[in-house]
């Protein structure tokens, strides 16, 4: 996901790191969990990853407020590998909140590593995320090139629908906003999403689809 400061913001990740700026609810048992998916092109925070279908594997552990994980995506040029792990719970109020780290790798020379901590909050519908990160650089121009990076972004869902709105800063510029359903049919998750991306990013409209499988190991 190539940040090039003050110019056009170019990603390449996965949505299922977002595990890292989402809540997590409290459960009392340890849990691990694998997931499989495919989606007809590939977004991560409003810049589209992939022209074509590219499928992703992951696996999870929770154990009351703690997950770890790591997911895995084709990319084109290569795989996004992530590796992830959050700390989050709920008040009595119905709040909650947040708190995680991520780390993007990727195989092959076409892109560096992003790291990022992230914070997080919620109530009832809504969901707010922050997270700082900082972008290793060109490969071969590491130290030159590297910057940092935040992202915010507000989300609300309800009866399957989810809006989100995602603003950029620091050394990066850039807003999108996505909007989608999800459903269930017949022990499978398939949604559709329309992503609007703003002039900074990639200035277009996207219509995409998405079918995933998520089972206890």
């Amino acid at each position: 996901m190539k940040i090039e400061p003050g110019k056009t913001l170019k990603l390449t990740a996965i949505s299922a790191a977002i595990l890292a700026t989402t809540s997590i609810s409290q459960v009392a048992y340890a849990d691990v969990s694998a997931n499989v998916g495919l989606v007809s092109q590939y977004h991560f925070r409003g810049i589209q990853q992939t022209t074509g279908a590219s499928a992703s594997v992951g696996v999870d552990y929770e154990d009351g407020n703690f997950n770890i994980g790591t997911w895995a995506a084709d990319v084109s040029d290569g795989l996004e590998v992530d590796v992830y792990g959050a700390y989050g719970f709920k008040l009595e109020n119905g709040f909650s909140l947040g708190v995680g780290a991520t780390t993007y790798q990727y195989t092959g020379d076409f892109d560096s590593a992003y790291n990022e901590v992230s914070l997080s909050a919620g109530y009832e519908a809504f969901s707010l995320g922050y997270s700082v990160g900082q972008w290793d650089g060109v490969v071969g121009n590491e130290a030159a090139t590297e910057s940092d990076y935040t992202i915010l972004t507000l989300a609300i869902e309800n009866n399957g629908f989810t809006g989100t709105v995602g603003i950029y800063g620091d050394e990066a510029d850039g807003e999108y906003f996505d909007i989608s359903y999800a459903t269930e049919i017949g022990g499978f998750d398939v949604g559709v999403g329309l992503l609007i991306s703003g002039s900074d990013l990639d200035d277009d409209e996207s219509l995409y689809f998405s079918f995933s499988k998520s089972f206890d190991l």
